[in-house]
C-alpha cells in the first residue's frame, strides 16, 4: 500500500451535500490508511478549485481529485504552472468522468478510492492550449455547438443523454466553417464541421473510435470532420485513420503532432474538456509527461 505524508483533496461544492456527504463517507475511510494527513477542501466559486491547487498543490504530496470533468480540468490549470508539482488522482464525481475513462479509473468511488491505496503512477501529457492547460480534448465547430445547446434541465434530468439530444439537435443545425491547421509544420486548409484535437479517448463517454490515442506518447491526435453524412459513418466503421496517414480528401482527416495551432476565417469557440474556455486562433502544445497521476494503468515510461 502506498503512504502519503499530506494530501489535499478538493471537491466540488456545487454537489448536492447530502450527496456529498454520501460520497465522501464512501472513499474517506478506504483512502485514510494510506494518508497521514488529509486536508478536505470544498470549491465554492468558478476557477476556484485551479486557485486551490495553485495554493496547496506546492506543499502536498498528493492532491486527489473529487469530481467531473471541468473540476478536473481548473485542477489542472491550477497544478500545471506549479514548478514542484504533486502526484495527482481522481475520483469520478460528474455526469462523464471522462479522463477518469481514458485512466482506466473505475467508476464506483470506493474501487477508485481502492487503486489510490495502490499508488500505481503513470506519467500523462498535459496539452497547453493558448494561457491555459488542458487533459482531455479540444474541439471547434459540432463539439463546441453540442456543448453550449445542452439544456440544464435535460442534463439535471437525463445525465450523459443530455448530450446525445444536444449532438443531435447541432448536427442539423451545423453548417461548414473555413479552417486552417498547422501540425508540426505541415499545413492543412478546407472546410469543416468539426477539428477536435484529442489526447483522451472519451468524449461524453463515449469511447473514440481510434486505437492509437495514447495519453503519454508526447502527441496529440487531430481529427478534422468535414461532413456529418453517412459517408463518414462508413468511414469511421471501415477505417482507423490513426493506424496511418489520412488523406484530406475523405471526410475525415487525421495527423498528429506535439505543436499544432487552428485558425479559423470568424474566431469560434473551443471547447476544451467540456467547456468553452478559448477562441480560435488557438496555439497548442503538448507537454509530455508533464504530470504524475495514479491509474490502473501499466506504466510504460
Amino acid at each position: 500500500m502506498a503512504k502519503f505524508k499530506r494530501a489535499v483533496l478538493i471537491y466540488n461544492g456545487n454537489a448536492g451535500q447530502k450527496d456529498i456527504q454520501k460520497t465522501l463517507g464512501e472513499c474517506i475511510p478506504v483512502l485514510s490508511p494510506a494518508i497521514e494527513e488529509l486536508l478536505l477542501l470544498k470549491t465554492e466559486w468558478p476557477g476556484h478549485a485551479g486557485e486551490l491547487c495553485a495554493n496547496y498543490g506546492k506543499s502536498a504530496d498528493l492532491v486527489i481529485i473529487l469530481g467531473g470533468d471541468g473540476t478536473v480540468h481548473e485542477c489542472i490549470n491550477g497544478l500545471s504552472s506549479l514548478e514542484k508539482r504533486p502526484i495527482l488522482a481522481i475520483l469520478p464525481g460528474g455526469t462523464c468522468n471522462d479522463f477518469t475513462r481514458t485512466l482506466g479509473i473505475p467508476q464506483d468511488i470506493q474501487k477508485a478510492a481502492e487503486e489510490i491505496n495502490k499508488g500505481n503512477l503513470v506519467p500523462i501529457d498535459v496539452m497547453k492550449i493558448n494561457s491555459g492547460f488542458a487533459l482531455n480534448f479540444l474541439g471547434v465547430g459540432l463539439v463546441t455547438e453540442a456543448s453550449n445547446n445542452i439544456k440544464e434541465t435535460e442534463k439535471a434530468l437525463l445525465g450523459k443523454v443530455s448530450y446525445y439530444l444536444s449532438t443531435i439537435r447541432t448536427m442539423r443545425e451545423m453548417e461548414p466553417f473555413r479552417y486552417k491547421i498547422d501540425c508540426d509544420g505541415e499545413q492543412f486548409e478546407g472546410e469543416a464541421v468539426m477539428v477536435l484535437v484529442a489526447n483522451g479517448r472519451f468524449i461524453g463517454t463515449n469511447q473514440l473510435p481510434f486505437q492509437h490515442i495514447e495519453v503519454d506518447d508526447g502527441t496529440v491526435n487531430v481529427f478534422v470532420i468535414k461532413n456529418t453524412n453517412l459517408a463518414l459513418i462508413r468511414e469511421l466503421l471501415a477505417t482507423d485513420v490513426t493506424m496511418g496517414s489520412g488523406s484530406p480528401a475523405n471526410e475525415l482527416f487525421h495527423c498528429s503532432g506535439k505543436e499544432i495551432t487552428i485558425q479559423t476565417e470568424e474566431s469560434m469557440g473551443a471547447d476544451t474538456d467540456g467547456e468553452v474556455y478559448h477562441e480560435t486562433p488557438v496555439a497548442i502544445t503538448v507537454l509530455k509527461h508533464h504530470l504524475l497521476v495514479i491509474s490502473p494503468l501499466k506504466n510504460n515510461a
